[in-house]
């Protein structure tokens, strides 16, 4: 009888990892702290190799006929500056989280395994237990507060399937989801806590009066409803190697979410620790073993896409910087083709 695994967090991260492995015949008990269906934080942006790791894992299919939309073209705007809309180097795939993590955890029983939702995961982290419980939230320090706020919006017309758009408070992405739907999603700093944001966080999401962000929202029509937040950001990256447990998703390491990639890395991450949890489970790797080979494999597919990640978050916060990426983005093929293939 296999030894039964226990999976802490039930977004995509944990709830993929536990298909995965019910599929195998693993007992598998899934906790989340939330209740389903129920929306995040997300760019609702999947694209790069967790499609490849989807298709893999028998989700992609599924996923489509939830009513995934692709995606195939991107524009990038800054205050003074409009990069023409450009063909994504491979097509991606739009998916409210709302939908999305309902019908993962509804696959996940259908397979049997028992999903424990309301209750938050008070225990450590001992053998046979994976950690998929989201971004761990960092203290305030000295420097930059990042948080995100995200809202879904109807009547906004959009030049591509994919819009960022570059403020001096952050960046906001809007990307087109299935029904007309438009997931409108942030990042944003402040030097200080920001006291009144639960009031006026509309004004951060639709942009400045004369962006262009400001123009494509004037006359949005917000789900109020699909409104969520969040604080405490870190988004510096972390090797794999320095966590003291077998982790997968954002409680691994977060990327900047203008990448697009967060979302992949989830499923990237509970691709390769299926098979070692399960050789645990089997009996024939002990979790020791089971956290390093995680580890060491999350850190060889990430580490150089985070820092590549890193420094292009960076850049768009400079000025110069940010000049010289649109030039080359916008007159060189090469530059915006570099720029997801080293960042997916």
């Amino acid at each position: 009888m296999p030894e039964p695994i226990i999976i802490v967090g039930g977004g995509l991260a944990g709830l993929t990892l536990g298909i995965a492995l019910r599929r195998r015949n693993v007992p598998v008990t899934v906790w989340e702290a939330g209740q389903y269906p129920r929306h995040r934080v997300c760019g609702e942006f999947i694209s790069g190799r967790g499609l490849a790791s989807l298709a893999r894992i028998g989700l992609l299919d599924g996923i489509r006929s939830a009513g995934a939309r692709p995606a195939t073209d991107a524009a990038f705007f800054s205050e003074t500056t409009t990069m023409g809309v450009r063909p994504l180097p491979e097509a991606a795939l739009c998916l409210s989280r709302f939908v999305l993590d309902h019908w993962l955890a509804e696959e996940f029983q259908r397979l049997g395994g028992t999903l424990r939702v309301g209750g938050r995961w008070t225990g450590e982290y001992p053998a046979g237990v994976v950690r998929a419980s989201g971004r761990r939230p960092e203290p305030a320090a000295p420097g930059w507060r990042w948080f995100g706020l995200k809202v879904h919006a109807r009547n906004v017309e959009l030049r591509a399937d994919l819009e960022m758009h570059l403020l001096p408070t952050g960046y906001v992405g809007l990307c087109r989801l299935p029904d007309g739907e438009v997931n409108v999603c942030g990042l944003f700093r402040s030097l200080i806590p920001v006291p009144d944001l639960a009031q006026r966080w509309p004004e951060w999401l639709v942009g400045p009066p004369g962006s262009a962000l400001h123009a494509r929202m004037a006359g949005a029509v917000l789900d109020l409803s699909s409104f969520c937040s969040v604080a405490a950001l870190g988004l510096s990256p972390h090797r794999a190697i320095d966590r003291h447990e077998c982790s997968i998703g954002d409680a691994l390491s977060m990327i900047p979410p203008m990448t697009g990639n967060g979302m992949s890395m989830a499923f990237e991450s509970a691709e390769l620790a299926l098979d070692p949890v399960e050789r645990f489970s089997r009996g024939t790797m002990t979790w020791a073993q089971v956290q390093e080979e995680v580890a060491r494999s999350c850190d060889r597919m990430f580490a150089r896409r985070l820092r590549w990640a890193g420094w292009m978050h960076q850049a768009l916060f400079s000025r110069p910087a940010r000049s010289v990426l649109f030039l080359l983005a916008t007159h060189a093929g090469w530059c915006w083709r570099s720029g997801f293939q080293r960042t997916r």
